[in-house]
């Protein structure tokens, strides 16, 4: 009897060791060999992500350098998820490595437990920025030195990161802008931009001329070697805009590159201005009629109390 125990606690003693040396280093190498996997497919993913975020939303039809720069994001972008895949297998997997080495897991999964309650209570406008970060920076809505309106404010972008956007206005504010609180964008350089140029004339001018004269000044800016690459198409006179008791004004509108419709407006009103005093075009003005009081008996206006006031 006492043999066959010895016999039996020595096969124990056997699968004890062959479980200690050949299993559990087999799990665990299946468990990393399983990490690395799922690491390279994820991976391959986030290449497929970032490739798609680099040709952007809109066709880049101008050369104005936001295809580099949406590369360069999209790149940055990419490293940071799979620095955060990276993060979030090591966790699991060396979670499940310890169990496979004897280690209580059970405080563990509690604290991890505890933890994601409460980020999930006290940093959800933090999650709410992060994740408005990331989309907005894989769909290119918007980069540095972009002029821009997010409805809070507007300006020009000095800083752009995952959490808050940073805007100059023209007063020279900064205003820091937290990406969660930006529900809609309305992006001033992007692709391409538009001038648009009101200008007031008098009822006494014959329209038709303002009008050729416009299209005439619009042509040569439009011809103009110095403003070839920033002029796109042909500029447009499309008529009477509005009519006031004052002027008539009449709409011009310049197709430019982004960033360079102020510049062209300038331009545009300085060559008008320049051509109207040419062709004897007035420009409109306000006229006041003054009525003098009239005089009265004795140098002073008579007065009148209260109580007259009443018996009248």
């Amino acid at each position: 009897m006492s043999a066959l125990t010895a016999v039996f606690s020595a096969k124990t003693d056997w699968h004890h060791v062959a479980d200690v040396v050949i299993g559990k280093p087999l799990a665990i190498l299946g468990l990393v060999v399983l990490a690395l996997c799922i690491r390279w497919v994820l991976g391959k993913l986030v290449d497929r992500i970032v490739r798609h975020a680099e040709e952007g939303v809109l066709p880049d039809r101008f050369s104005t350098g936001t295809a580099t720069r949406r590369v360069q994001r999209a790149k940055t972008m990419g490293d940071l998820l799979k620095s955060i895949v990276t993060g979030v297998l090591v966790a699991v997997f060396g979670t499940m490595i310890l169990g496979e080495l004897g280690v209580n897991i059970a405080p563990i999964i509690a604290s991890a437990g505890i933890v994601g309650v409460a980020l999930g209570f006290g940093a959800q406008s933090l999650v709410k920025d992060f994740l408005s970060g990331v989309f907005m920076i894989f769909e290119d809505q918007y980069g540095v030195g972009d002029v821009v309106d997010v409805g809070v404010a507007s300006g020009t972008v000095e800083a752009v990161s995952l959490r808050v956007t940073r805007l100059r206005d023209q007063s020279g504010t900064v205003w820091y802008v937290p990406n969660g609180s930006i529900l809609k964008v309305g992006n001033m350089s992007q692709n391409w931009a538009r001038a648009v140029v009101d200008v007031s004339i008098g009822y006494g001018e014959d329209l038709a001329r303002v009008q050729r004269v416009l299209k005439d000044v619009a042509h040569d800016l439009w011809q103009d070697d110095d403003f070839h690459d920033v002029v796109i198409e042909e500029p447009e006179v499309t008529g009477v805009e509005t009519m006031t008791p004052d002027a008539i004004t009449v709409r011009v509108l310049i197709k430019t590159a982004p960033m360079r419709q102020w510049a062209i407006a300038r331009e545009l009103r300085q060559r008008i201005k320049a051509r109207f005093d040419h062709e004897g075009i007035a420009m409109p003005f306000t006229q006041k009629v003054l009525f003098p009081t009239p005089p009265y008996a004795g140098g002073t206006a008579p007065t009148t109390t209260p109580s007259e006031a009443e018996e009248a």
